[in-house]
């Protein structure tokens, strides 16, 4: 189910909220969170209900293990609790393997040894990438002992809670369960229900009326266009951007505008990482939950900067050459990831110089960079890939697009509004981000007629499903 469907808003999440706390109401605690865990593995089934014995397979499986390492007695028992762990966390890999990577294992075979066995064209299940490396951060938590209680029920709800179980963000079961337990949680909040509502009010704005009016562009110049000369591709570069950027921070503002109304705060996902200064700092703005992660569970096991120089140069490398596979099955994300890694390392070795750069001149060459990487991201083969950067570079000529009133019309079919262009430079470059909004949101009648118009021009243009971005990684 999307979160930018009538179904969902309209049904799903009324029904879901008034019954969670109803029930909370009357005292029946434990059913309220049963409720909550079942309309969760039911938002999960309701695009595909045969996956549903995945995930429920993979919660058992993962809480037996989590169970089994947090047994204080397990060392007494002389229970090998590193063989488990890596048991537990290869189990998560395989999966994740198998369904993401099994198919591009083959194609990558036949073309190696001039084979020819046959695909398996297997759909990736929702959300897989995103249960997985939560459910692996808790095997982890459990393995140091810091996971304090035992109750499947809350398991469920940590690894299904419906906000975030699709594409994040990825959560620690400390951060979480405190939260679910709070008694003060269970009772009906005036004021996070109003912050809740105008984040999904911005999300839905942004994802409906800014990243799927770019998203024809960015097909048309990708996947359409045989050239593209120096504006169009340029064109096609910006607006895939801000496509993935507002899709991206969309989904964030609606999932933890989602949960804000729920009483439990998300972990921040998303700051502003368009105003990154630095490539480390764009990894601190974008997607943060994910940085965490291959912070905690990939950089620092694999040595982070403790052993020297060059190791720590070839961990932040194969840190995010990992996140980059991680993205996405393709030789492309794997460029994608090496640039980002390779950046990183960059940026170590340049602050050793202790040379200070212009903030805007460092925020410029950052957010090029970052723009000129996503084509790799984007494309679906690397002659796409060729195609744009071909264009960007000059490689294809230069033609001039025609003005017509506010359209920029270009001989390949590609034609943009550049007013809307210039608006979201300005958004993006010019205002506070949607998470630093609700930190001093106070309502006020100006506000609800605001959010009241964002409302309606979302609701009016939900024409067609559109799934957002991440939920293919």
């Amino acid at each position: 189910m999307l979160f930018n469907s009538y179904e969902f808003l309209l049904i799903f999440l009324p029904v879901t909220f008034f019954i969670y706390f109803f029930l909370n109401k009357i005292k029946l605690l434990q059913l309220s969170k049963g409720w909550l865990v079942l309309a969760s593995l039911f938002f999960y089934s309701y695009w595909n209900i045969k996956y549903l014995p995945l995930i429920l397979c993979s919660m058992l499986f993962n809480y037996s293990i989590g169970t089994t390492l947090n047994n204080p007695e397990a060392t007494k028992l002389k229970i090998n609790r590193k063989a488990i762990l890596t048991f537990g966390i290869t189990c998560n890999l395989l999966l994740l393997g198998y369904y993401k990577y099994f198919d591009f294992f083959i194609t990558n075979i036949n073309i190696a040894f001039n084979g020819n066995y046959n695909l398996l064209h297997i759909i990736l299940p929702l959300g897989i990438s995103f249960f997985t490396f939560t459910q692996i951060a808790y095997l982890v938590d459990a393995y140091k002992q810091e996971v304090k209680e035992a109750d499947f029920l809350n398991y469920a709800l940590f690894v299904t809670y419906f906000p975030h179980l699709i594409a994040g963000p990825i959560l620690h079961h400390s951060e979480m369960m405190p939260q679910f337990s709070k008694l003060r949680a269970k009772i009906i909040n005036h004021k996070n229900i109003s912050i809740g509502l105008a984040l999904l009010t911005i999300g839905l704005f942004k994802k409906i009326i800014i990243a799927d009016n770019l998203a024809p562009i960015v097909h048309q110049g990708f996947d359409v266009s045989t050239t593209l000369a120096f504006f169009e591709a340029w064109i096609t570069s910006l607006s895939y951007t801000f496509q993935l950027y507002f899709d991206f921070s969309g989904y964030t503002d609606m999932a933890l505008g989602l949960s804000m109304m729920f009483n439990i705060k998300l972990p921040e996902n998303f700051n502003s990482p368009y105003k990154a200064q630095n490539i480390q700092d764009f990894w601190r703005r974008w997607h943060m939950t994910l940085s965490r992660f291959l912070k905690d569970y990939v950089y620092i096991p694999f040595g982070g900067n403790r052993f020297g120089e060059f190791k720590t140069y070839s961990n932040l490398f194969i840190t995010f050459l990992l996140g980059g596979i991680w993205h996405g099955a393709a030789w492309t994300f794997v460029l994608w990831g090496s640039l980002h890694g390779l950046a990183l390392v960059i940026h170590r070795f340049w602050q050793k110089s202790r040379i200070q750069v212009n903030k805007i001149i460092s925020i410029a060459a950052t957010f090029l960079f970052v723009n000129i990487t996503w084509v790799f991201f984007r494309a679906l083969n690397f002659e796409d890939a060729q195609k744009v950067l071909n264009g960007m570079f000059g490689l294809s000529g230069f033609v001039l697009p025609r003005i017509n009133k506010f359209l920029l019309k270009f001989p390949g079919d590609i034609q943009i509004n550049w007013l809307m262009i210039l608006i979201i430079f300005i958004i993006v470059f010019g205002f506070k981000n949607s998470s630093e909004m609700a930190k001093d949101f106070k309502p006020s009648i100006l506000y609800l007629v605001i959010f009241i118009a964002l409302s309606y021009f979302s609701l009016i243009n939900i024409s067609q499903i559109s799934e957002f971005l991440y939920f293919q990684f």
